[in-house]
Parts: C-alpha cells; sequence; structure tokens
C-alpha cells in the first residue's frame, strides 16, 4: 500500500481547555502494532483498492514451502506465517476468513474463561484471614483482576464486532478508506478496524483537537 506523505496542519488556537486524552486501548495488551511509519493526511478518500501487499515487509520473498501450504490445509489450522506467505491475490479468501475467525473465537473463548476464574476468585472470604496485611494483599489482587476484567469485557465487545464483520465481508478492510489493513496488523490485533495510516491519522487528530 502506497503512503502519502504527511500534511502540514496548523497549530490549533489555545481555548483554555487541555485537549482530552484518549481513551486507552483495551487491546493493547495483546500484541504490539508494527513499527511507526509516515504519517498519512488528514482526510484521505474513502475508496476499497486491491492491495498491492498485505504482508508487513514485501521485500522479503516468502518460503515456497510456506506459500503453498495455505493449499492443503483447512483455514484453523494454518499458521501465522502461513497466512502471511498466501499470495496478495488470495486477500480475505475463504481461507483466511476461516483463520481469522478460529483466531477470534478462541480470543472470545479465553477472555470467557478468565472471567469465570475471577467469579470464584471474588467468591473468597478474606474475613476468614486473620492477618490484616495478608487480608488487604487478597483484597489489592481482587481489584487488580476486576480491573484487568474491565478491559478485557471491552475487548470481547471488539471481538463480537469483528466476527460479525466476518459474516458481512467487511473484515479486513479499513473503516475509513475502505483499503486492506494487511494480514501482519490483522495478526498482531485481530479486532482492527483500521489500517495502520488510519489509525496514525485519527491518533494525530484526538492529540491536536481531542475527542
Amino acid at each position: 500500500m502506497s503512503k502519502t506523505p504527511a500534511s502540514k496542519s496548523a497549530a490549533p488556537k489555545a481555548s483554555g481547555k487541555a485537549a482530552k486524552p484518549a481513551a486507552a486501548d483495551p487491546e493493547a495488551t495483546l500484541a504490539a502494532d508494527h513499527p511507526d511509519t509516515t504519517v498519512a493526511t488528514l482526510d484521505a478518500p474513502v475508496r476499497r483498492a486491491t492491495p498491492t501487499s498485505t504482508n508487513s515487509n514485501p521485500a522479503v520473498k516468502p518460503d515456497p514451502k510456506l506459500a503453498s501450504a495455505w493449499k492443503n490445509k483447512s483455514g484453523a489450522e494454518l499458521t501465522d506465517a502461513e497466512v502471511m506467505a498466501m499470495p496478495d491475490t488470495e486477500y480475505m479468501n475463504d481461507k483466511q476468513v476461516e483463520f481469522f475467525r478460529a483466531k477470534l473465537t478462541q480470543l472470545k473463548e479465553d477472555i470467557l474463561s478468565n472471567a469465570g476464574e475471577t467469579t470464584e476468585h471474588l467468591r473468597e472470604d478474606t474475613s476468614i484471614v486473620p492477618d490484616p496485611a495478608d487480608r488487604a494483599t487478597i483484597e489489592e489482587e481482587h481489584a487488580l483482576e476486576l480491573r484487568t476484567r474491565d478491559r478485557e469485557r471491552k475487548l470481547l465487545k471488539k471481538i463480537m464486532q469483528s466476527l460479525g464483520r466476518l459474516d458481512s465481508g467487511e473484515y479486513g478492510y479499513c473503516d475509513e478508506t475502505g483499503e486492506p489493513i494487511g494480514l501482519g496488523r490483522l495478526i498482531a490485533r485481530p479486532t482492527a478496524t483500521l489500517s495502520l495510516e488510519a489509525q496514525q491519522r485519527r491518533e494525530l487528530k484526538q492529540k491536536m483537537f481531542g475527542d
């Protein structure tokens, strides 16, 4: 995918109010995003284009064995490397859709399992712990666990939306531009709805003007 140079934007006039910080992304703990690239223009035209490359590093030629492995496996059996080695012309084909559906479903099951474990932990009666220091430690662990589950609850909502996008055929394409998000970004962040460039534009706007 080609990148357009960053546009120069005039600094906003001070209004006496601090810019509202961007909300924390509940996906941050899943995987780190790819290295930063040049920020594209703030207002890109909406379009859906055939990707020039959906691989995060198109200069590297995939292993021929990996490139053909997908032909003899179901989508759910494919590894991340095998999906990344698939030809660009196969972007979001049936096997890739099946691959990401399995990945999202596994994430959903992991979150639901964690929620069940938290429920069991919270049922523990801390009042029977005689040492006040130990009791305080347990209560702090419970509070931390609840905060983690709250982040996962928000992520679960995104997972369900992504599964719906798979059903509708919208998965894998940027909400703002209609262009392919790219396999590398989707594998690192399966619930992504914006391309890396569109995400950078949104973050830039949030820094400049707030929400």
